[in-house]
C-alpha cells in the first residue's frame, strides 16, 4: 500500500469517526423552550414576530434591546408556533414540491423525468447563525468522504441550505463578520445561493425569514443588512416592579419544572398557534383601498425613505395585522400600528435630530392622513 493510499485511509477513518454536528432534525425533541404566550412585556417584539409568522415575506424582524431582555427567549419561543409545510423527501433544501422558485435542481430534474415526489410534511425549521461560523458552514462545501471514498465531487449543504422556508437567526447580529454579512445579503436579495468550490458549481434555494437580535452599545449595523430586515422592534428593560418580579418567578418557575410551566400555557399555545394558521390561510383576502395605499407612499415620500421596500412591507404588516385580527379589509389604524415597525430604521440618520424615529414616523403619518381625512370630511 502507497503512502497516498495510508493517507486516504486515515482521512476517511476520520470522516466517518468524527461527530456531526448536531442539526436542527437532530436536537433534543425534549428539551424545554419556553412559551411564548408567557413572555411578559415586549409587546412590540413579539407584534413584529407574529406578523412574519403570518407573512413571511415581510422580510423578517430586527430586534435591538438592552442586554437581558428576553430577545432570543421569543425568537426561540417562536418555533413551537410555526405551522407544518410539504417538503419533498430526503431533500436537503426543503424544496416546494409544488412552488418552482423554491425546487432544488435535483427535485426539478426529477419532475423533468415524470419521477414520482414523496412528500411529507415537517414543521417550519429555525436555524440559528452562531457568530463564529465559517463560510463554509453558511453556504456549504465539498463532502471530503464522498470525495475520497467513492471519487466523486459531491456538495455538503450548509446552514442556507436548511434555512430554505424557514427562520435563519442570527444573536448579536451587528457582531457578524463583514463577509459573512455579505453572504447573507446575497441570499436574501436573491433568495438563492450560490457556491462555487473545487470545480463544482451549485446554487439551492434560500428562501427565508431573516430575524436579527442585537445591543445597540455594541455597534451599528450596517445600512445595506439593515434595510433587508422587514420590521425593527426596539426594546427595552421593563421598569415597572411588579412586572419585574412577575418575570424573575415566571423564569424561575420554569427553570424549577419546565415540563410543568409548559403544561400550564398549553391551551394558550394552542390557542395562538390555530389563530396563526387560520391568518396564514385567509391572507389573500384581505384587501387594502387605492386611497390608503397612496397615503402610505405619501408617508414614504415624505419622510425620504431610499427605495420602495419601506411601501411594500407597510402594505403586507398592514394586511397580514388586519387578518390575524380576523378582518378583511385594511383600516388606517392597522397602518399606524405597524407603519413606525416599518419605516424607522429606513430613515436617514440626523446626528443632530433630538425625536425619536418611531414618533417622527407617527407625526408624518399623522399630518398626511389627518389632512385625507379632513379633506373628505369637507
Amino acid at each position: 500500500m502507497t503512502y497516498i493510499e495510508i493517507l486516504q485511509n486515515e482521512i476517511i477513518n476520520m470522516c466517518q469517526n468524527f461527530p456531526k454536528t448536531i442539526g436542527p432534525a437532530e436536537r433534543p425533541a425534549d428539551r424545554p423552550i419556553f412559551p411564548f404566550t408567557a413572555i411578559v412585556g415586549q409587546e412590540e417584539m413579539k407584534f413584529s414576530l407574529i406578523l412574519n409568522v403570518i407573512d413571511p415575506k415581510i422580510g423578517g424582524v430586527m430586534i435591538m434591546g438592552d442586554r437581558g431582555t428576553g430577545k432570543s427567549t421569543a425568537v426561540r419561543a417562536l418555533v413551537d408556533l410555526l405551522p407544518e409545510i410539504s417538503v419533498v423527501a430526503d431533500d436537503p433544501f426543503n424544496s416546494d414540491p409544488e412552488d418552482p422558485e423554491c425546487m432544488s435542481d435535483g427535485v426539478r430534474e426529477k419532475l423533468k423525468n415524470n419521477e414520482q415526489l414523496i412528500i411529507h410534511r415537517k414543521k417550519i425549521s429555525m436555524i440559528d447563525l452562531p457568530l463564529g461560523a465559517t463560510e463554509d458552514r453558511v453556504c456549504g462545501t465539498i463532502d471530503l468522504e464522498k470525495a475520497l471514498t467513492e471519487g466523486v465531487k459531491a456538495f455538503e449543504p450548509g446552514l442556507l441550505a436548511q434555512a430554505n422556508r424557514g427562520i435563519l437567526y442570527v444573536d448579536e447580529v451587528n457582531l457578524l463578520d463583514d463577509h459573512l454579512v455579505d453572504v447573507l445579503l446575497d441570499a436574501a436579495a436573491s433568495g438563492w445561493n450560490t457556491v462555487e468550490r473545487e470545480g463544482i458549481s451549485i446554487s439551492h434555494p434560500a428562501r427565508f425569514i431573516l430575524i436579527g437580535s442585537g445591543n445597540p452599545e455594541e455597534g451599528e449595523l450596517r445600512p445595506q443588512l439593515l434595510d433587508r430586515f422587514g420590521l425593527h422592534a426596539q426594546i427595552g428593560t421593563v421598569q415597572d416592579p411588579e412586572l419585574r418580579v412577575q418575570i424573575v418567578e415566571q423564569r424561575a418557575a420554569f427553570d424549577e419544572a419546565p415540563l410543568i410551566f409548559r403544561e400550564k400555557y398549553q391551551n394558550q399555545q394552542k390557542k395562538l398557534t390555530d389563530l396563526l394558521l387560520s391568518a396564514r390561510q385567509n391572507l389573500h383576502k384581505v384587501q387594502m383601498s387605492s386611497d390608503l395605499r397612496i397615503q402610505i407612499s405619501q408617508v414614504c415620500a415624505t419622510l425620504n425613505i431610499d427605495g420602495l421596500r419601506g411601501d411594500i412591507v407597510t402594505h403586507r404588516a398592514a394586511k397580514a395585522l388586519a387578518c390575524f385580527e380576523g378582518r378583511q379589509q385594511v383600516t388606517s389604524e392597522d397602518i399606524f400600528r405597524v407603519i413606525p415597525l416599518c419605516l424607522r430604521h429606513r430613515l436617514r440618520k440626523d446626528p443632530l435630530e433630538i425625536m425619536d424615529s418611531g414618533d417622527k414616523v407617527r407625526e408624518t403619518f399623522q399630518k398626511i392622513f389627518g389632512a385625507t381625512s379632513a379633506g373628505k370630511t369637507s
